[in-house]
């Protein structure tokens, strides 16, 4: 009788052993389904560019996070999201993943913001940087940006470029560069980037700055031509393409997509989502990914990404308030 209990026994005590595991040596993806979801909010539509980047961000973080949901807050630019984020526990699990211009243009474009970009958020980490490109068309002769720079000089008038509307980003690029080159470029404000394409290639405009992953199969394909790139170095998916201070403009501007969680996260919540940002940044096939769709993976410390945004701030003030835009 007793003999027949004996296999019982073991299970028993093999199930007591199991449970005497310290928490230490169970998987971090087991520990995190014990967790709240970690929420990554996005304050643009489904399929759009922080929308994508999101996504991808949160596949590689349900290893150590367990669920994870995507929360598309679309409108305003994105304010909608920042302010659910805002208003959010600084628990470490909401936090935000967006496109630089809400957190460094928008202080400086918008009368009245309601929030504020530095006080109302805790920066974790730059994911990744990106580089614009100038772009002409078939209404611009200009092969290059000497020749771009002598047209503006001797024919200011037909010096216009085109953006996706007034007080984007495109549109401060257009001003910066002008302002650093010693140029006029006429302004030419369209309702999103599909219509100012459209001018650019019917040639009702000569040029347009865009993020150089939208026009780089258009350069390729002789559509248009992309005549300097805005980052430090040569883009990867134009490499032919010099950068501005190449070709002797002395600019250098960049846009990032970032994640931030609301002001007061800190400690160890703070310090699991930094270093699990900083890791999947690292991670090889992250970076593939990443580098096909235009982005310089960085994988910044929160440090480094409060330093990169009080730099921006600073950077934008001066050719934004020479625009004399101020939106509502």
């Amino acid at each position: 009788m007793y003999a027949n209990h004996r296999p019982i026994s073991r299970r028993l005590l093999g199930l007591c052993g199991l449970l005497a595991l310290p928490l230490s040596l169970l998987s971090p993806a087991a520990m995190a389904q014990d967790k709240p979801p970690l929420k990554i909010m996005v304050g643009f539509p489904p399929g759009g560019s922080a929308d994508i980047l999101a996504r991808m961000v949160a596949d590689a973080l349900r290893d150590d996070f367990g669920t994870i949901i995507v929360d598309n807050k679309p409108g305003a630019g994105g304010r909608i999201a920042l302010n659910a984020v805002k208003l959010s526990k600084p628990d470490g699990q909401t936090v935000i993943v967006l496109p630089s211009g809400p957190m460094v243009l928008f202080p400086h474009v918008y009368k009245k913001l309601d929030y504020d970009a530095v006080k109302d958020f805790t920066p974790i980490s730059q994911i990744a940087r990106f580089q614009f490109g100038v772009v002409s068309g078939p209404g611009s002769k200009a092969k290059n940006m000497a020749d771009m720079l002598a047209m503006a000089k001797n024919d200011p008038g037909n010096a216009s470029y085109g953006t996706p509307g007034s007080g984007t980003l495109p549109h401060f690029m257009g001003v910066l560069m002008a302002q650093s080159a010693g140029i006029e470029l006429n302004h030419v404000p369209f309702q999103g980037g599909a219509p100012a394409n459209n001018a650019l290639l019917g040639g009702h405009i000569s040029y347009k700055f865009d993020v150089v992953s939208e026009t780089a199969e258009m350069h390729r394909a002789g559509k248009v031509r992309i005549l300097a790139v805005t980052g430090n170095q040569r883009d990867p998916q134009v490499p032919e393409v010099p950068t501005l201070k190449e070709s002797g403009v002395n600019m250098e501007a960049t846009a990032w997509f970032a994640m931030y969680g609301p002001a007061g996260l800190k400690g160890d919540a703070l310090a699991r989502l930094e270093k699990a940002m900083m890791k999947i940044t690292r991670n090889p096939g992250i970076k593939e990914k990443m580098l096909k769709l235009g982005y310089e993976p960085i994988g910044s410390s929160s440090a480094e990404l409060a330093a990169a945004q009080k730099a921006d701030l600073a950077r934008w003030e001066k050719p934004i308030k020479a625009t004399g835009v101020q939106l509502d």
